[in-house]
This record gives C-alpha cells, structure tokens and sequence, in this order.
C-alpha cells in the first residue's frame, strides 16, 4: 500500500470539473488519495501539483523536479491534452515529453502511473480532429511505455465518451466521470474501491445523450477559450496548484466522500 501520492498534470488532475457546492474542486486524483487512506486504514500524504491550462511542457519543467524532491511512493502523471487543441501539435514530442518524465519519476523511486485523459472528442466542436490528434498521442504512449510504469488508458474507455461523464463545458468530467476514473486508478493498483462511490450503479443509468452545444454553450465556454488563443493567455495563468506540498489526508468516514481532510 502507498502511504505517499502525489499528483501531476493539467486541468484533468486538477479536477476541473468535480466542483463542490462551496465551489472548490476535487476530482479523480483527490478521491485517489482517499480510496488508499481508506483501504490502508491509515492516513496517507497527498500533493496535488496539477494546474489547468498546462501544455506538457509545462507540466514537466514545473513540476517534475519538485516532485522528485518529495520522494513520493505513488505518483501518477498527465499532459498533453491542451497541445492537441492548439492549431499545431508535434505528436511525437508531445508522447516523447510524456515517457521521459514517466522515466524520471520512476528512477527516482516512485511507482509512476501514465494516466491518458478521456476523449472529449464526440461532444466538442472540431472534435473530430481532436481526437484524430489524441487517438494518435495514446498510441504512441501506449506502444512505449516504459517497464515499471502503469498505464491508465482512460482515452480507450468506451463508457467515458457518454455524456453523463461530462462536465457542461463538454470538456472537463464531471463528478461521475471523475469517480469513475479514480475507481479505475484504484483497479490498476489492486485497491478496493469504495462501495459508496456506487461506480457500477452508475454505468447501469441511462445515458442522456449528445451534449448541448447551443447559442448559450458558444457563448459561456467556446468564445473565453477562443479569445485567450489570440491573445496568448493561458486558463492557468495566475494559478498555483492547490495542494503544492505532501500533506495528511484523513481516513473518509463511510458516508460518500465530498472532499479531502487535512491535517
């Protein structure tokens, strides 16, 4: 059992997405760091250095080394989704950028997980080539994965592109797509997952269907997004991570967890 984890990436580990009712975010990589306090029966640390926006780049040069100085027993490690959106994307750089880090957190002692992202494809305009670009980053990461690193393909999950999963914005997973990619997580690395989380239960619903993407949705997320392009702007920019050091995450009690208790 891992009694350290810390978390890397981009808007999907930071939990965009997963907001609470008082409006902080949670997401996969927080209801991780509880399932293995809860299956450990103990307290583990957890850092979360994930920041929206982020390109691959920046994640690595930002936030690799100052993970390897914590000396994490887990770390699981995301990127590449905002370079498939720009208008030009080296796919053998990108997945490159993406092995070699997984390498160096791993020679530094920690078990690294290479966690693709959903594919948001189906519900986003011009979606057809973004997932043309991200089917071909997952297979390139997929045909390299360095021995010793779990791969936790979530771009091949079929139940991921349906429209419960997702967040308004069409883009970022919502609570139920969060969970479902924590309990997945939790699958690869042998741990119970919460029978609370009711994952099952949940692919068992109804699915609602293709995404709105009306005059409102154009609007509110598409235009934000198109005007930070031109003017070379980030989501991210201003942003730190929201939990940038190890700290202890309380055991959940058995209700449905809403977030994490620190200590």
């Amino acid at each position: 059992m891992f009694g350290s984890y810390v978390a890397l990436g981009d808007s999907f580990t930071e939990g965009m997405g997963d907001e609470l009712p008082d409006g902080l975010i949670r997401g996969w990589a927080d209801l991780v760091a509880l399932g293995l306090g809860q299956a450990a029966g103990a307290p583990i640390r957890y850092a979360n250095l994930a920041i929206r926006g982020k390109k691959v780049n920046g994640v690595l040069t930002e936030q690799v080394e100052p993970t390897v100085r914590m000396r994490p027993e887990l770390v699981s490690l995301n990127g590449g989704g905002n370079d498939i959106m720009r208008v030009r994307v080296s796919i053998a750089r990108t997945a490159k950028l993406m092995i070699d880090a997984a390498e160096r957190l791993r020679d530094a002692g920690s078990h690294v997980l290479l966690v693709c992202q959903p594919n948001p494809g189906q519900h986003l305009p011009l979606g057809a080539l973004l997932s043309s670009r991200g089917h071909a980053v997952a297979a390139e990461i997929r045909s390299r994965v360095p021995e010793g690193v779990t791969l936790i393909d979530n771009w091949s999950d079929p139940a991921l592109s349906e429209g419960r999963y997702w967040a308004d914005d069409n883009l970022h997973l919502n609570t139920l797509g969060h969970t479902r990619v924590a309990a997945t997580v939790l699958q690869a690395l042998n741990v119970p997952v919460p029978v609370e989380w009711a994952v099952d239960e949940v692919a068992r619903w109804p699915d609602r269907g293709a995404r709105r993407r009306d005059r409102a949705y154009y609007l509110e997320y598409v235009l934000p997004w198109v005007v930070r392009r031109v003017t070379g702007r980030s989501a991210g920019d201003g942003k730190s991570a929201k939990l940038p050091l190890l700290e202890t995450v309380q055991i959940p009690g058995p209700e449905r967890p809403t977030r994490l208790a620190l200590s």
